[in-house]
């Protein structure tokens, strides 16, 4: 497997960096080896965030993103902050609801209503699972039995169910 690099980028309260915990971990279940590494302002709700992973079979030989295979966007702010850094033909998910102008360029965009799902599953707070669920799917990145795992191990108990079905509604809209 050649070396992946992503980024989940959107606004503080996003549940990014959750997010990024959990597709390491499952990542990590299979083998992989990871280097993850997170940006954010200051404040603890509405400002930039990011989390970053580069993936490969052997320890990765720098731990910052520079070519991304794919971007995740979900809220305007971040949109046009990333773009740079995608190569040719890479993958970008972005959340229609949020981002009404999504990046273009000679890679794939996907806006997809991942807000306005999450509303509709209860809350939207679960966007940034649905956004892994496709995500996982559209790249085949990993098996989703090992980010049901981790997002089994790392979302609140109190929340479990609902992040499943996030997750799984997320795999459908992507299929």
């Amino acid at each position: 497997m050649k070396e992946i690099q992503i980024r989940l980028s959107g606004t503080g309260g996003q549940g990014l960096q959750l997010s990024a915990k959990m597709l390491a971990e499952a990542l990590v279940q299979e083998g992989r080896q990871i280097a993850q590494s997170q940006s954010y302002e200051p404040t603890s709700r509405g400002g930039l965030s990011r989390a970053d992973l580069v993936i490969g079979e052997e320890i990765p030989d720098y731990p910052l993103v520079t070519n991304l295979n794919a971007l995740l966007i979900l809220d305007q702010l971040a949109a046009d902050a990333s773009t740079h850094l995608l190569q040719s033909g890479g993958v970008v998910i972005t959340d229609s609801t949020m981002v009404k102008s999504p990046p273009a360029g000679d890679f794939s965009v996907y806006p997809l209503p991942l807000t306005e799902t999450a509303l509709k599953l209860g809350s939207p707070r679960i966007a940034n699972i649905i956004a892994l669920g496709v995500l996982v799917t559209l790249i085949e990145i990993c098996e989703p039995s090992s980010l049901e795992d981790a997002v089994r191990k790392n979302a609140p108990k109190a929340f479990l169910d609902m992040n499943i079905e996030a997750l799984k509604s997320g795999q459908k809209m992507a299929a």
